[in-house]
């Protein structure tokens, strides 16, 4: 791996760092998660995204190396969305921990969802083992969005308790 492999995986780690950095007092919500019983810890939670983003940089600097490296043209999409669904990643942080708001922070993660799943069918003929690293990340975008789902429906009606 060249210098290009540690920039591609440190990239993806650098929205989270920065987002971490500036709030200062994350939303009271990330406390409610410890009431749902399958929820994990916090320290698992960051340990998981942390991971997530270091696999989902590796799987794009395969692509780009496939495609043949530097700033040409077969990657404006494969990489084009790959942004932006990093972007999204990034928006998804600020929503849930900084603005307190779940609804948006859903919606977020469901567009985000469709995004990587479109990646995976765009990656896997460039290359298999990029879009197989993406897996990992839809399973657990999954169980973000059950998470987030579920504060946003205690959100609306706090008294419902199944």
């Amino acid at each position: 791996m060249q210098l290009q492999g540690p920039v591609f995986v440190g990239v993806p780690l650098l929205g989270p760092i920065l987002i971490c950095m500036l709030i200062h007092q994350p939303s009271s919500r990330c406390e409610d998660e410890r009431k749902l019983p399958w929820c994990p810890p916090h320290k698992v939670i960051l340990l998981v995204w942390v991971t997530i983003y270091s696999v989902m940089g590796y799987a794009s600097y395969l692509v780009w190396k496939d495609l043949g490296g530097g700033f040409r043209w077969p990657l404006a999409l494969p990489l084009g969305l790959y942004s932006f669904q990093l972007a999204l990643s990034w928006t998804f942080l600020v929503l849930f921990l900084a603005a307190d708001s779940p609804g948006l922070a859903l919606l977020d993660l469901l567009l985000l969802y469709g995004l990587v799943a479109s990646l995976v069918f765009i990656w896997q003929p460039i290359n298999k083992l990029a879009a197989l690293l993406l897996l990992p990340y839809l399973a657990w975008l999954t169980v973000t969005t059950a998470i987030t789902y579920r504060l946003w429906r205690d959100s609306l009606c706090p008294t419902y308790r199944p």
